[in-house]
């Protein structure tokens, strides 16, 4: 009978074949080692012959080891960074990086940009800048000369716009420039002018926030010192709001009745608010300093079914009203005593003082533009508006240089007062048609750099236009933002 699986007989066997196994492994690697033994002894015993060549072809240890460290003592080459000492990968490379202008003194230093990012350059999109198989990995400043190599082949040759200049600046101006980037804090001041260019603008919370109006706004004025704007229109009511953009608290908000506001305006010293109404002969001023509002029902020598529109020197001393039949009448703002009338000829649609409160400029549904003397209300210049068929509003810059003139068509043409004084068809030296419905407000910025426009026509018909100003921008080259 056979022997049965994993009997004592077969156990010994595999046993046996194992430690022959082992057995054979250890004599090998004994003779490995032992031929390995003599063959640096072998090496160890070279003739003098030998050795007097290995010094004339690599030198003494002491020498190559001092020219590997860069003529450093051999002590010290422990002590250098063999990663930055070499060469660049090809020729032009090395002269992509020598024409570069010196690096600037960082202001600090990140440690992680310390630590060289390598590229894979076995990407589809990199592999043409592979110069052999052994660049599978490149530093981001060598795949960069790369990339700036295969641009000026294809340009031939560096373009202008593309060349570093050479900065002159003195070492000083240098170490101060240094200390300006080290600093933090705000760097910015209040400007006279606006920057050129772009404007950034942003949308705030409306002024009228706390108050919204129940029927159509009519007015909406800045106080001319503080930082306050008014509001009225057709729900018979002025209010006041002070304006911060976030916030915006009403101050005070008073009711008229039976009197829906056509038109509200500050004093010249911002004390009082003047209000006329729709179809009413009377018009109210409101005293802000005492609370108090004062009807003004009837004036002795003024002979209008209604007073709607009107303006106010900037001097405050007269209040001027715009009548029927081409006729202005003039005020005194103190006593509210008539002065005078000046007629036009057919109607009057716009009228506006001079900055200094000495002329008034008027437009007519005719096209004409009349200019008066304040004083002896005499009329000093009548001037068609050019391509002008009906006038319908009019605003002077405030330094009193240029005068704008809209039309129902739309056009908006800008006058120098030079020309408006003593011409009888003056041209204008910009004749602005950004807008294409008739243009119903005209307005300046306080540094008669912006002229906005307006009109009631259609929605949204706001224009900023780079107004003609020394510190905006040249005329000719006026357009729309």
């Amino acid at each position: 009978m056979p022997p049965a699986a994993g009997s004592p007989r077969k156990r010994k066997k595999k046993v046996k074949r194992k430690e022959e196994s082992a057995g054979r492994e250890t004599d090998v690697r004994r003779r490995e080692e032992v031929q390995r033994v003599k063959h640096l002894q072998q090496l160890a015993e070279k003739g003098e012959v030998e050795k007097c060549l290995e010094e004339l072809v690599f030198g003494t240890e002491d020498d190559l080891i001092g020219r590997l460290g860069g003529g450093l003592d051999v002590g010290d080459v422990n002590n250098v960074d063999l990663l930055h000492i070499g060469s660049s990968g090809s020729e032009a490379e090395g002269e992509t990086e020598g024409s570069a202008p010196p690096v600037k003194k960082p202001a600090w230093v990140d440690e992680e940009d310390e630590a060289e990012e390598l590229i894979d350059m076995t990407h589809r999109f990199r592999k043409n800048f592979m110069k052999s198989d052994a660049e599978k990995n490149l530093t981001r400043e060598k795949l960069q000369c790369r990339l700036q190599q295969q641009f000026q082949r294809a340009m031939g040759g560096t373009p202008s716009w593309a060349e570093r200049k050479k900065k002159k600046a003195k070492s000083e101006e240098e170490d101060e420039e240094d200390d300006f980037l080290r600093k933090t804090g705000n760097l910015l001041s209040a400007s006279d002018s606006l920057p050129k260019g772009i404007l950034q603008m942003k949308n705030c919370l409306n002024a009228n926030h706390e108050r919204p109006s129940e029927a159509r706004l009519t007015t909406v004025q800045f106080h001319p010192s503080a930082q306050v704007v008014m509001t009225a229109g057709l729900d018979q009511s002025v209010s006041l709001f002070q304006v911060d953009g976030k916030t915006n608290p009403k101050i005070q908000s008073i009711h008229l009745e039976r009197f829906p506001v056509y038109k509200a305006r500050f004093t010249a010293d911002g004390e009082q608010v003047v209000a006329t109404s729709i179809r009413n002969k009377m018009f109210y001023v409101y005293d802000m300093m005492n609370g108090s509002i004062l009807p003004v029902n009837k004036i002795p020598g003024l002979e209008e079914r209604f007073i709607k529109k009107f303006e106010i020197s900037p001097d405050g001393s007269f209040l001027l009203l715009t009548g029927t039949s081409g006729y202005l009448h003039l005020l005194s703002m103190k006593t509210k005593e008539f002065i005078g009338s000046m007629k036009i000829n057919g109607k009057a649609i716009g009228a506006v003082f001079s900055p200094d409160g000495s002329k008034i400029y008027t437009n007519s549904d005719e096209g004409d533009v009349y200019i008066w003397d304040v004083k002896s209300r005499q009329c000093l210049n009548r001037f068609t508006d050019e391509g002008c068929l009906h006038g319908t509003c009019i605003a002077v810059s405030k330094n009193g240089k240029y005068l704008a003139c809209g039309s129902s068509s739309g056009v908006v043409n800008v006058y120098t007062q030079d020309v408006c004084l003593h011409e009888s068809s003056p041209k204008p030296v910009k004749a602005i048609m950004n807008l294409v419905t008739a243009a119903t407000s005209l307005a300046f910025n306080s540094t008669t750099e912006i002229l906005a426009m307006a009109s009631n026509a259609a929605d949204d018909a706001v224009k900023l236009v780079c107004d003609p100003s020394e510190g905006c921008c040249n005329v000719e080259r006026c357009g729309n933002t």
